[in-house]
């Protein structure tokens, strides 16, 4: 089963935003408990392009490409589109429409309050020149979210913030109609080791960063990544003892090594003294290319044709609408906003 409980009656709502290939990062991230859950629950896999262009409007070709790439790595990692709804964020206007009616609901200095939009204005260096589209995405989340009545949003520590913002939205609005019409979220963040570092270990995985392992990734680059792995920089010698905290390849080998007795082993080996590095770079290659093989082999396939792809996208974009289409009926009622 997935890092967090689930019911038949829980309804997920989550996503990516289509700005590059998924990494491993993903995979740990959130990925492989989509697989899982999608057996458990109802789920809606959001292609986020409308929040990418928030602050890539100079690069929507980018976006734009991207939703068939991170489409193919969904399908490719076993996420099956007769259990998972798969859909285009821009297709579904009902979603903007509805943010448009929650911006009422929420200020402008709240929104600069908003922890996590506050970190990334800080990060991006926009001081007072912030895009509107970027300032006022916690209430476009919150529409994605209340659309599909989702229950539970997997997200990261830092992403917290948005989903009690989006309950805030909630409240107000069920408050404004006196009917409960929306349904509060409830933020589900993966346990610590969901993290995956990037392999330098300075940072969380990013491409941006050059740290990343792509799923699609071929076997000559994840040797090479493997090899540029950070390890412990004392351990000069086999002989030394070596330093499991900080080590990259074992925080990898906890994340995709079943065996855990294996590492179990290799750890107190490794902090005794006499491994080394070599012989724990070559355990973590070889579980990585088996787990990455046929992820890149049914990706070949399904790229092969795009078409198909896109046809599973329209017809998930299309279940989406009907969803949605649902709920702004609800919320359109519920204000009055019916006049013939």
């Amino acid at each position: 089963m997935s890092d967090f409980p689930v019911t038949p009656s829980d309804i997920i709502l989550t996503g990516d935003r289509t700005t590059g290939q998924l990494h491993l990062g993903h995979y740990v991230g959130s990925l492989r408990n989509r697989v899982l859950l999608q057996d458990h629950c109802q789920q809606f896999l959001l292609l986020a392009d409308a929040q990418a262009l928030t602050d890539n409007m100079g690069n929507y070709l980018k976006v734009r490409d991207n939703v068939l790439q991170v489409a193919l790595d969904y399908l490719a990692v076993g996420i099956d589109p007769q259990k998972s709804t798969i859909f285009i964020q821009s297709l579904v206007p009902e979603l903007s429409e509805l943010a448009s009616y929650y911006l009422n609901l929420v200020t402008v200095s709240r929104l600069e309050r908003n922890p996590t939009i506050k970190d990334e204005i800080k990060q991006r260096g926009y001081e007072r020149d912030i895009p509107a589209g970027f300032l006022t995405y916690p209430a476009a989340q919150a529409a994605d979210i209340t659309a599909f009545k989702a229950t539970i949003v997997p997200v990261g520590a830092d992403q917290v913030p948005m989903i009690e913002q989006t309950n805030e939205i909630v409240r107000r609005f069920n408050a404004s109609v006196d009917q409960d019409i929306l349904v509060e979220a409830r933020a589900v963040v993966p346990e610590a080791g969901a993290r995956l570092p990037g392999i330098d270990g300075k940072a969380k995985m990013s491409k941006s960063l050059g740290n990343a392992l792509v799923l699609s990734a071929s076997p000559d680059e994840i040797s090479q990544a493997v090899r540029m792995m950070y390890t412990d920089p004392n351990h000069l010698k086999v002989s030394d003892p070596g330093q499991i905290e900080g080590n990259v390849v074992f925080t990898y080998l906890d994340a995709f090594e079943p065996d855990t007795a294996l590492v179990d082993d290799l750890k107190a080996r490794y902090r005794q003294g006499g491994l080394g590095d070599t012989v724990i770079k070559k355990q973590l290659e070889e579980r990585l290319q088996a787990l990455l093989e046929p992820i890149r082999t049914r990706r070949e396939e399904l790229a092969r044709d795009p078409l198909a792809v896109m046809e599973i996208l329209k017809a998930g974009t299309r279940q989406a609408r009907e969803v949605a289409a649902k709920t702004l009926a609800e919320v359109k009622h519920a204000m009055g906003l019916t006049y013939f």
